[in-house]
């Protein structure tokens, strides 16, 4: 029943085109494929220098905090060093201050405890 050469070549073209086709999508996917690529490369770049800005603002900040706390304990080691006396003095003020302060609490808690 084959009387036409053509029928029996056709299947064989079908395949070869399906192939062609195929190849032409998988060549397509990987050009796809390599824009994602380079867009994420382009991308994890921005990102790593945004974050490396971020550091050297965050590393310059607290080496200026860092100098500033260490000229602030040398200024009052200074102090305390020259007026010992002083010192001593506000400590001891510091302490009576918070004792008295401690014994007024206590005794208006046990007034409100009689009223109770």
């Amino acid at each position: 029943m084959v009387d036409d050469p053509n029928e029996a070549a056709t299947p064989a073209e079908t395949q070869r085109e399906a192939q062609e086709s195929l190849e032409k999508q998988v060549a397509q996917l990987k050009r796809e494929i390599n824009k994602i690529t380079r867009t994420l490369a382009e991308r994890a770049e921005e990102v790593v220098e945004e974050a490396t800005g971020w550091y050297e603002g965050a590393a310059d900040s607290v080496s200026r905090t860092t100098q500033a706390l260490r000229k602030r304990a040398s200024t009052a080691s200074g102090v305390v060093e020259e007026n010992p006396g002083t010192v001593s003095s506000a400590f001891m003020l510091g302490a009576a201050v918070g004792l008295l302060l401690g014994l007024v609490l206590v005794a208006s808690d046990q007034r409100r405890d009689r009223w109770l």
